[in-house]
């Protein structure tokens, strides 16, 4: 496995779907969930669960995409938030439709208003202050454990699974809610654990494989390495997919960009984090074999 030689191939990849997304995300943007854009919640007890294609097809006709969420005991209540700013007239209409169709009555509309774009900009500012303290962090410590490159090169693979995960979210439209900031700094932690298991291999094998280059050191690292780093993706994968298959509607929005950040941290660790650390070290030259 000569992953070093191939390097400019795995950097081809990660160029092109990022630039996809940028294309996406220039051209049509996010979809941005209520709680960034504003707009109206009403929640409803419903006396049982209700299939949230049931919801919909009430919902549909005030917003198609209104997001739908469980909440209470046996999740007997449901959650509505509109991107359409739905007046007081509007928000007795929407739920007038539930009270004819399950035999609400008044008091099973628990609340019902409307939501400023303020709350946006305060997620924004603070996912942003989050992910940067988040990555300051991580360079920090990765600079006192090994070496400022091997930080530098970390951070850079950290950068490029945000970026493809912010992909992930503009080219499949995944609403952009309050779950976003979790689901990028999970992906933020996930990568960076895996990215410090290669580079702690490649450190042991310096001082093991002193006569050899920095490429066959990196190439014998992640040999090393890698079924231990697909084998714990794929367990972490497991669970992922299991909240994502059995979940509420909520839950799905957040596992479905885990699953993402699960694959593509693994691919980083891998294929894009210890290249980026071979051309810092070695100038993108092989560095000479010592007799």
């Amino acid at each position: 496995m000569n992953i070093i030689k191939k390097r400019n191939l795995f950097f081809a990849i990660s160029c092109l779907l990022i630039i996809i997304g940028l294309v996406v995300l220039i051209t049509s943007g996010f979809n941005y969930a209520i709680d960034f854009t504003g707009g109206t919640l009403l929640q409803i007890e419903m006396g049982k669960t209700i299939e949230v294609s049931e919801i919909r097809e009430i919902t549909d006709e005030f917003d198609a995409k209104a997001e739908i969420i469980h909440a209470g005991e046996n999740k007997s209540q449901v959650i509505i938030k509109t991107i359409v700013d739905l007046d007081n007239k509007k928000r007795q209409e929407v739920f007038g439709k539930f009270q004819e169709k399950y035999e609400l009555t008044e008091d099973d509309l628990l609340q019902a208003r409307k939501i400023g774009p303020a709350i946006g900009d305060e997620i924004k500012r603070k996912a942003i202050l989050s992910i940067f303290a988040a990555t300051v962090g991580m360079l920090l410590y990765i600079t006192v454990r090994f070496e400022f490159l091997y930080g530098v090169s970390a951070v850079i693979a950290l950068i490029h699974d945000v970026c493809i995960a912010l992909a992930f979210y503009a080219v499949f439209k995944v609403p952009v809610n309050s779950s976003f900031v979790a689901a990028i700094l999970t992906i933020v932690g996930y990568s960076i654990n895996d990215t410090i298991v290669v580079f702690d291999r490649i450190r042991e094998n310096m001082r093991i494989m002193k006569k050899e280059s920095y490429e066959d050191i990196i190439n014998t690292s992640i040999s090393q390495t890698i079924i231990r780093s697909i084998n714990t993706s794929f367990t972490t994968l497991l669970a992922i997919a299991s909240l994502y298959i059995f979940g509420v509607e909520a839950v799905k929005d957040f596992a479905l960009p885990l699953i993402i950040g699960v694959v593509v941290g693994t691919y980083s660790s891998i294929f894009i984090a210890s290249p980026v650390w071979y051309l810092f070290k070695n100038g993108g030259k092989k560095r000479t074999k010592r007799a």
